[in-house]
């Protein structure tokens, strides 16, 4: 039988006049992996806060099993600024016994992409306080993994993590013993994660067994039968349910409630989007021209990010976009707001960006724009507009819209310098939207966004008759607005995706570890100009690419042997130092050969 490792009992914590948790009662175990959910200031944090002991509750109280051994990542980092990252991460543990543990190296490879931290100027001998934020939160991040612990509670702890460090962080945790209580907004994260769900709601807590997706099926089937009086929320929980169950029925491995009943509450749902009305209308809002990008290079400061791309966005077209970070997806977005800000005037360093002449672009960055701090939301919202039609006949008032992103009459009223940061985002989206746009470039937009925000917000992209670009790190949101992805892998190239991130991660696998790609796995380039090969030069490229793939075998098999050597000589730091160097050669060597290989796939 699990062992108890903390129990909650009918705990309350009040702040000001407002009750965040009211009489609850809960219990963590042994091998539990649970995932907090709710809406921003209902008390997610406050929680995990009161269970980790790190505040005191009102009433009631918080036990903990002798002796747990307990890691808690907040929001805000503990580190010391004069300190280095070797001694926060690693200790006072010799360089062969930390080279000498797998767990460790597996943490600095899927946290930092190496065991010499290439992204910080010292590797792990790097001064930890003119670091950034994100440098920081994932130093704190590796600090808590590599000990050994009984639970662990983590606060967003997919904050700053990309697409790939994300994937690996889920693999991380469902491979370790540690109990697990997590806050997160990241769906595919708790769905990859998670056994069981907390969703805090109103000062309550329900329970959940499963993930995300047995999460959305069983709290639709509790709405239905309890037959709230929120039939708004419940019809986005039902749309929801309906994109889970007809897009990826997969995603439920093991629901604990009857299939059945969920099937029949969304019997008659439509699918979220009609593509081919929304194409039609986009159309005819934009013309058949939105976007060409015609031998593209983007540059930031000296670095080449994108080298002679030729690229097609068109009408209706709904593209998300993924890649390292530092290969220029931002990059590529600013260079096209710029263009077409200026009505063509402003180029990119290589070729030419063609903006159509009804393009009106919405372009949401990372930054949050700054408003007078004595503006009301609601005025901030009407200084844009009055009334925003959204496509497919739905018309809203700045009011309404306030609404539906969470802003009820009383909060509307509230001044823009007491909002929270998530707030601030959800505010700034608003105001985009209520200008009309036909192009939205959204940089990362689910930032500081409750999982309920942003079910709103795929709600209204739903209907939203335009073009539009995606970049973030959320995979669900990625999947859940757009049609198509693209990558870009750092090689100053772009290519489509057409089985999207799950391909991206075998490609980036690919990359970084030992198999080599094979043909049926090599997806197609990216839209860019056609190419004329004569049989010769055909012929040529594919004698070319049997001669790599042979090559690759070979690096595969060194590369095999060389982490089989570290392992045998872990204790001898020199020894493993030597083999590492080989190592990052001989993969430097597999990715050229790997990009040729690709370039040649084109033309075989």
């Amino acid at each position: 039988m699990a062992v108890n490792l903390v129990n909650v009992e009918a705990v309350s914590k009040v702040y000001g006049t407002r009750a965040l948790l009211d009489g609850v009662s809960l219990g963590v175990s042994e091998g539990d992996r649970i995932g907090v959910v709710g809406r921003n200031g209902d008390g997610k944090t406050t929680l995990i806060r009161l269970l980790a002991k790190l505040e005191e509750a009102d009433t009631g109280r918080v036990t903990h099993n002798g002796g747990l051994r307990l890691g808690v990542l907040t929001q805000h980092d503990s580190l010391d600024p004069a300190a280095t990252v070797r001694h926060e991460v690693i200790g006072d543990l010799a360089d062969h016994e930390w080279a000498g543990s797998a767990k460790i190296r597996d943490v600095l490879t899927g946290l930092f992409g190496g065991l010499d931290l290439p992204g910080f100027p010292q590797g792990l001998d790097t001064v930890i306080g003119p670091l950034s934020g994100g440098e920081r939160r994932r130093i704190a991040l590796a600090k808590l993994l590599i000990a050994e612990q009984d639970l662990i509670v983590l606060d967003e702890p997919t904050n700053h993590l990309d697409v790939e460090g994300i994937s690996w962080l889920a693999q991380h945790l469902r491979t370790r013993r540690s109990a697990l209580v997590c806050v997160t907004h990241d769906r595919w994260f708790l769905d990859q994660v998670c056994t069981r769900m907390w969703d805090v709601q109103r000062g309550s807590v329900f329970e959940y067994e499963g993930g995300y997706s047995d999460y959305v099926f069983a709290r639709a089937e509790r709405e239905r039968i309890a037959a709230t009086e929120e039939t708004k929320r419940q019809n986005l929980v039902r749309k929801e349910l309906a994109w889970l169950r007809r897009g990826a029925p997969a995603r439920t491995s093991k629901p604990k409630f009857r299939i059945e009943a969920a099937n029949e509450l969304i019997a008659d749902v439509p699918p979220p989007r009609d593509t081919s009305e929304l194409m039609k209308f986009a159309t005819t809002r934009l013309g058949k021209t939105v976007f060409d990008l015609e031998d593209v290079s983007v540059q930031a400061g000296p670095k080449l990010l994108l080298e002679h791309l030729t690229w097609q966005l068109g009408p209706g077209d709904r593209i998300g976009l993924v890649g390292v970070n530092g290969a220029g997806k931002t990059s590529l977005l600013r260079a096209m707001a710029d263009a077409a800000r200026s009505d063509g005037d402003v180029q990119p360093v290589g070729g030419k960006v063609v903006v159509g002449r009804t393009v009106k672009l919405a372009y949401l960055s990372q930054e949050v724009a700054e408003l007078r701090p004595t503006l009301r939301v609601l005025e901030a919202v009407q200084q844009v507009r009055e009334r925003v039609d959204l496509g497919k006949g739905r018309e809203m008032t700045a009011g309404q819209l306030c609404e539906t992103f969470g802003f009820n009459k009383e909060k509307q009223w509230t001044p823009v310098g007491d909002l929270s940061g998530g707030e601030r985002r959800r505010l700034q989206l608003l105001r985009l939207l209520m200008d009309e746009p036909n192009v939205l470039f959204l940089d990362e937009p689910t930032n500081d966004l409750d999982i309920e925000t942003l079910t709103q917000l795929e709600d209204v992209l739903d209907g939203w008759p335009g073009s539009m670009v995606v970049i973030s790190h959320d995979r669900f949101f990625v999947e859940r607005t757009t049609d198509k992805v693209f990558a870009l892998l750092g090689d100053a190239t772009m290519r489509m995706l057409p089985r999207g991130i799950d391909e991206y991660l075998e490609r980036r696998q690919r990359m970084a570890q030992t198999a080599a790609p094979a043909p049926a796995q090599a997806a197609p380039a990216a839209s860019t100009a056609v190419k004329t090969v004569s049989a010769a030069e055909a012929r040529a490229a594919k004698k070319e690419l049997q001669k790599i793939e042979r090559q690759l075998d070979k690096v595969s098999d060194k590369e095999a042997k060389l982490h089989t050597q570290i392992a045998d000589n872990a204790t001898d730091f020199e020894k493993v130092a030597k083999l590492d160097a080989e190592l990052r050669e001989l993969i430097g060597q597999r990715e050229e050969l790997e990009m040729r290989w690709l370039e040649l796939a084109e033309d075989a």
